[in-house]
């Protein structure tokens, strides 16, 4: 009805409760700006430079801790994101399904595998190098015995 007057009503600067006509005191600082505080309280707590946020009974405090909430507006759950398998250059998707979805003991068994193998080769260069060498040796050898003949320098 329009004979009714809508009163206006402040937050305080330190709790943010709700500050009616009548009630509660403006404090304005050097540089102008207005703060205004529902109590003496509040007053001197953003005097002695309070953090709001560290102070429990604070409307800032209970909202940054999720207190107080109401039960029916419970959190919408975030689908969870499934990524699209993508094939990689040396593996098809398939291949990394399988690769992905292989049991423990199978990736064990595959690993000794590869580490059998890994070793026979390393063996098998060993050999040929021991070869190789023993070769070398024998034509070192007999390089040897043709030089110690006597050879003359073209005099």
């Amino acid at each position: 009805s329009p004979s009714q007057h809508i009163m206006k009503t402040y937050l305080c600067h330190f709790s943010g409760y709700k500050i009616h006509p009548g009630h509660g005191k403006t404090f304005v600082r050097s540089d102008s700006k207005v703060f205004r505080f529902i109590s003496k309280r509040n007053e001197v707590l953003f005097k002695n430079k309070k953090n709001p946020r560290k102070v429990d009974w604070t409307v800032v405090y209970r909202r940054m801790h999720k207190k107080g909430l109401v039960e029916d507006s419970k959190k919408k759950r975030a689908r969870k994101i499934t990524k699209a398998p993508r094939a990689i250059v040396g593996l098809s998707t398939e291949q990394l399904f399988a690769k992905r979805n292989q049991s423990d003991d199978a990736r064990r068994a595959a690993r000794e595998a590869a580490a059998k193998d890994v070793k026979a080769k390393k063996k098998a260069t060993k050999t040929t190098k021991k070869d190789k060498k023993l070769r070398k040796q024998a034509h070192a050898g007999q390089n040897k015995a043709a030089a110690s003949k006597p050879v003359s320098k073209g005099r």
